[in-house]
This record gives C-alpha cells, structure tokens and sequence, in this order.
C-alpha cells in the first residue's frame, strides 16, 4: 500500500511539473507578428491623392488602361521594399487622406504634403524627400493683372486653391481680402483659370510648371513664400518604429539616386497621355 501511494504522489508530481512547464511556455516571449504597428500586417497602407502631377497621377494606355504614375508613388513603393512589405495604395481627395490617416485607416500619406506644424496633431511627419516650392499662377490674358503679390489682395479678385492643403493657407494669408475659392482637385483650379472663372490660384510650383508645359496659356507667375519648402510623408500619429523605417527608405533613397530618377520619370510621364482624379471602376 505504501509502495502505490508512493507512486501515485510520484505521478502527481510529474504531471504538477508538467503541467508548470506548459503554463511557462504558454507565458513566454511571442514573437510580434506586426512590430511596424500597421494597419494590416505585412502591409503599408498609404492614402494618395492622383490629381497633383508629377506627384501621382494616372498614366493612360493606348488601350485606356489607368496606371498611377508619379514620385510619390514611386517612393511609397521603394519604402515598402526596404522595410519589405507589400504596398497597398488608396486613391482619394488630398482632405480625404488627411483624414483618413488622422483616424488611423491608413499608415502613411504620400501625396506632396508639406509638414505644416498646425498638422502636427493629426499626424507626424518624415524628413524631407523632395524640394518644392508654392506658385501663384495666372492665366496670360490676365498676366497683367498682377503686378505683384500684394496685387492679389483686392476684394474684386476671385482666388482658387485646393481644399485642406498647404495652398489654401498661403492664399488666406496673402489673398485675405480676395473671394477665395476652393476645390478638391487641383486639376479643376486649372480648368477655372482657363476659363477665366477666376483671375489666379495657388498651386504647388512643381505641379504648375507640369501644367504649364501641356496648357502653355498657364502662367506660374510668382513664387510664394513659406518656410517648409518641400515635401515629407505623413505619418500615422505617435508610431516611432515606421517612422524610422520610413525615415531610413528616404536617406536610402536620396543617397543611392533613386529619387532623382522617380523624380525624371515621373516629369516625362506627366507630358503624355494622363487622366488626373480618381477613374470610375
């Protein structure tokens, strides 16, 4: 009888260890599946706006095939290689993309975005990747209307800038007195000017001169002042780990010249045969 207890307490014992050994391995390290934090796993999610050549656009085929085109969107693929994710691109208005990421939707925003500090509490911003520049632009029959930049304040002038960016900023801090009107693209601040439905517009310098070369009626007529010229990613707010990945594709790619050729390529892309907006499916 002695001799069964002893074995049962020794089979209890052994299962007891057992069962602690499970418990710890149950409780130890995992590995961290998603260490970017990002919106899919394996995935860089990035909000684009395709109506601001040469920065994303679509290029269109002889047979009427839309592919996005641009700097931008070259370099969100570039970023996603180096941290070797896939890339998955969202096409939407530029408001829509600050949002989106405002909400956490989306992890990063490529669409020509200047870091602006009052931006700073919807989303973080990456070092520079581009220098740019602000125009204001003018059709040629009313080049002579402005003399200079303070001309364009005056009550008689209708203003356009795109809504939520940078150069509506610039147009209510140098055109206050100005009817400022606003759209959601880029490409219908040209059409209007064209059509002489108002007199100027801001518009991003890199974005005019494209325009300017396919519409030659298109003046980029002053540069405008701002302190960040250029153009940085936005980054999903208070995520430090795809911020340094981010950070590190960009040093990447200024140094080794992909940058420069994204940057050609997409200026020849832009000369051709392109749609700008979102395509109906």
């Amino acid at each position: 009888m002695k001799k069964v207890l002893a074995l049962l307490l020794a089979l209890a014992m052994v299962f007891s260890f057992a069962a602690c050994g499970k418990k710890e391995d149950a409780q130890g390290p995992q590995e961290d599946k998603n260490p970017l934090g990002l919106v899919n796993p394996g995935k860089l999610t990035v909000a684009t706006s395709p109506d601001f050549a040469p920065y994303e656009f679509y290029v269109v085929d002889a047979a009427g095939n839309y592919t996005l085109a641009g700097f931008d969107p070259a370099m969100a693929q570039y970023a996603a290689d180096y941290l070797g994710l896939e890339l998955d691109v969202i096409p939407m208005d530029f408001d829509g993309c600050l949002a989106e990421l405002a909400a956490k939707n989306v992890d990063c925003v490529f669409a020509g975005l200047s870091p602006d500090p009052t931006r700073m509490d919807k989303m973080d911003f990456s070092d520079l990747y581009y220098k740019g520049g602000q125009s204001f632009c003018v059709a040629k029959k009313n080049d002579t209307l402005f003399a200079s930049l303070e001309d364009t304040n005056n009550p008689k002038y209708q203003i356009g800038a795109q809504n939520g960016s940078i150069q509506m900023d610039l147009a209510n801090e140098f055109s206050p007195k100005a009817d400022i009107i606003p759209q959601t693209k880029v490409t219908e601040i040209i059409a209007d000017l064209l059509a002489g439905n108002i007199e100027g517009a801001y518009i991003e310098k890199a974005v005019a001169e494209t325009y300017a070369i396919s519409y030659p009626d298109l003046v980029v007529k002053f540069d405008v002042p701002y302190d960040q010229e250029g153009s940085a990613v936005g980054v999903v707010k208070d995520n430090a780990a795809l911020m340094k990945g981010i950070n590190e594709a960009i040093a990447k790619a200024l140094a080794d010249g992909s940058m420069d050729k994204f940057v050609a390529k997409a200026n020849e892309d832009s000369t051709g045969n392109i749609f700008e907006g979102i395509p109906e499916k």
